[in-house]
């Protein structure tokens, strides 16, 4: 290497271990900016550099004092030349790896075992160069360095692939295959041994406690419950509006689409699996068994668990697989109902872009499709035709259609129907009548939420003993179930004067039973709510009963009374690029958020900011005059969500010409406190204003009891009261 510029890259080196000493010191008050994560994120691509640099700079090393090579110009000056350009390599890829660890979703003890063993190479790397030539540095010395920087690059290596990868990334396909053949179909749970593998396989490698991306963790039931940063990851029954779904059904160009391009994918009947899953109420303890011998759940978990070999023998060759592929789309999903069957299931997403078009595009599979699901598709008769071409077909969902009996005696013609589902029809009595005696092959009928009384399913049954009927719930108080929760109707729990409460439940008969006082009601001498006239802030709490069902959850509702709103407002320091909500406009806009901030029904209702005030400038037109402030706030301390350190208003009749009104400070929360929204008010001597401005200010430090201990919190507020 030429003398100059090996003095020069001396030179960086020593910078670089300054450097690099300044940023391990005060790497908790480290915020780094958007430019510079770009290079943190440089940190993967570089990393193997200093890597081969190094294993090959202290295999060198090892025999550097044997007599052929100790004499040999060459072999010291490529050494030495060698080893300075590993530990400049090692050098910045520490300084990447350590903005990337700033960024959120990245703690726990793998990354500290990741940082500090890679440090440990760089400045182990630097002091091998400075220490090598002494006359001390013999044979002894320079094969002990050698092996330990070997292990410590194995390691370090090791701890980034599993932060990158998961734990059990190198045996996980032997593991998992040991895993699905001990698990009996009678005795597998069906989150335990079919939802949870999938997870671990396509999702944990990114949301562990040691890699928090997105502040998610899905390594166990109660985090899977609580989401993560974008919000609550599933609505148990509702898998269109849980954000589980959403991402893995969007485009894989999406960034948000999960997991990430490039990412092994989760294949189609994993995620049928999952969305049965959730559309069955997420349960965690359900056994596979415990569902319905027609259940599209259980089928599906019975042929992921079964080995090939026990799978149902069929007529029919298997369809191309590259057909099956192509006929894939977002909302029509076609998969083998087990492995190496030529059978294939369908389902049909997404009502507002069904048409029959996507019945009759199945042609080329049409003696491969088995199961069909139609359930709330704006079916009609018409379409039933389509519907016959799939000659093999066993299972037929048609819940919540336009069906009528004219269409459905088309079915007639499949041989092998056995399963017909007809629930949410509106169909009755002499339609069903009619209809049944020409299913020949059906063995099973659900038709419950039809036209159809207990007595209409009662005599269906006599008349066609052949046919099990599954009819619906019978309100006769012997089968009690529990009532869901009364729901408030206003538009808005905020007001600007008074406020006409609307408490009510969807089924007839129900008693709404409420406090005021903080208690929670019971069924007796608790008062009926009729109507609530209020005026001022109120927290309900209400509960539901009725006769031969049980008592509802207790439910709050929380109104606020807003008397004046700006005219206009200005922002005087950014949001953070996450929370960005609808501006300075989201703090009076009367739309309050819920627990999950980014989840899709509540995004636009949290405004937030991590690293400056939240601070901003209001305007009336028309002078007003306020005694009050209050701040509607989340806390999630978990996820490092926290109350503001400090609020404080000021006010006057010019922008220029402001005071202090009052400040005031926030409770904050204690160690493993349940996620909640909160407020907070500060009164004032009341004063009349044109211009107000407020600043919140976050919690600059977590507590040591945190694992994000000494950062900035996240503050995040959907709405302000003035009074």
């Amino acid at each position: 290497m030429h003398l100059k510029l090996r003095v020069f890259a001396e030179q960086l080196l020593v910078a670089a271990n300054i450097f690099i000493l300044f940023l391990l010191l005060f790497e908790s008050k480290l915020v780094i900016p958007a430019w510079l994560q770009t290079i943190g994120r440089m940190h993967p691509l570089i990393l193997h550099f200093p890597i081969v640099i190094l294993l090959l700079a202290m295999l060198l090393e090892f025999f550097r004092f044997k007599p052929e090579y100790a004499t040999n110009a060459f072999y010291r000056n490529f050494l030495q030349g060698l080893l300075l350009i590993g530990a400049l390599f090692a050098a910045v890829t520490v300084i990447m790896g350590l903005f990337l660890s700033r960024e959120e979703g990245y703690a726990g003890e793998i990354l500290l075992y990741h940082k500090w063993t890679g440090a440990g190479i760089f400045f182990l790397s630097s002091i091998i160069y400075w220490v090598r030539n002494a006359g001390w540095y013999k044979t002894v010395s320079a094969r002990a360095v050698a092996l330990v920087t070997v292990v410590a690059l194995i390691l370090t290596g090791h701890y980034g692939a599993v932060l990158t990868h998961g734990s059990d990334f190198i045996w996980e396909p032997v593991l998992n295959q040991k895993q699905m053949a001990a698990v009996p179909v009678e005795q597998a749970v069906v989150y335990n041994d079919v939802i949870r593998p999938i997870l671990e396989q396509k999702c944990t490698s990114c949301h562990n406690p040691d890699k928090l991306k997105g502040e998610l963790v899905l390594t166990d039931p109660a985090s899977i419950l609580k989401g993560g940063k974008s919000g609550k990851l599933l609505v148990p029954g509702n898998p269109e509006m849980s954000l589980l779904l959403q991402r893995v059904h969007l485009p894989i160009a999406e960034k948000k689409h999960m997991p990430p391009s490039g990412k092994a994918q989760l294949t189609l009947q994993e995620i049928s699996l999952l969305t049965l899953w959730v559309k069955q109420k997420a349960d965690f303890k359900k056994k596979v068994t415990d569902f319905p011998a027609t259940d599209s759940l259980r089928l599906l978990a019975t042929s992921y668990l079964q080995p090939a070999n026990e799978e149902v023998e069929y007529d029919f060759p298997a369809a191309d697989e590259d057909k099956v592929k192509a006929l894939n789309t977002d909302y029509r999903t076609i998969l083998p109902l087990a492995r190496e069957s030529p059978a294939l299931a369908v389902n049909i997403y997404n009502a507002a872009s069904y048409n029959v078009k996507q019945l009759d595009d199945l042609a080329d599979i049409k003696k491969q499709v088995i199961s069909l699901n139609l359930n709330k598709m704006p079916v009609k008769d018409a379409d039933i035709k389509s519907i016959t071409q799939f000659e093999n077909l066993r299972k037929l969902d048609l819940n919540f259609t336009d069906v009528t009996a004219a269409g459905l005696k088309q079915l007639g013609s499949l041989k092998h129907l056995e399963n017909l589902t007809l629930s949410g029809t509106k169909l009755d009595l002499n339609d069903f009548k009619g209809l049944i005696p020409g299913l020949k092959s059906v063995k099973t009928l659900a038709v419950w939420d039809t036209k159809l009384s207990a007595a209409d399913v009662e005599q269906l049954q006599r008349a066609n003993k052949g046919v099990d009927i599954i009819g619906g719930f019978k309100d006769d108080g012997k089968n009690p179930l529990k009532l869901n929760p009364p729901q408030v109707k206003n538009s808005s729990t905020i007001f600007t004067q008074s406020l006409a409460v609307d408490i009510s439940h969807p089924i007839k008969g129900v008693d709404i039973r409420f406090t005021t006082d903080g208690t929670e009601p019971d069924s007796v001498k608790s008062p009926l709510f009729d109507k609530m006239l209020i005026n001022n802030n109120m927290t309900i709490k209400a509960k539901a009963y009725k006769n031969g069902w049980y008592g509802s959850d207790l439910v709050t509702f929380e109104f606020f009374k807003s008397a004046f709103k700006p005219d206009s407002g200005t922002l005087l320091t950014p949001l953070n690029r996450v929370h960005q909500a609808e501006g300075v406009r989201t703090f009076f806009d009367q739309k309050l958020g819920a627990i999950g901030a980014n989840n899709p029904a509540w995004a636009n209702n949290w405004a937030g900011v991590r690293n400056n005030d939240m601070a901003f400038v209001s305007e009336f037109k028309k002078p007003v005059t306020i005694s009050s402030l209050g701040l509607h706030y989340m806390v999630e301390e978990d996820t490092g969500i926290f109350p503001p350190e400090l609020v404080e208003i000021w006010g006057g009749t010019t922008r220029d010409n402001m005071k202090l009104l009052a400040k005031f400070k926030a409770p904050m929360p204690v160690k493993g406190e349940k996620p909640s929204l909160k407020t907070i008010e500060g009164k004032f001597k009341p004063q009349t204003v044109s211009y107000i401005k407020i600043v919140a200010k976050p919690l600059e430090k977590i507590p040591e009891w945190h694992r994000n201990k000494d950062k900035r919190a996240l503050l995040l507020v959907d709405e302000m009261f003035l009074n």
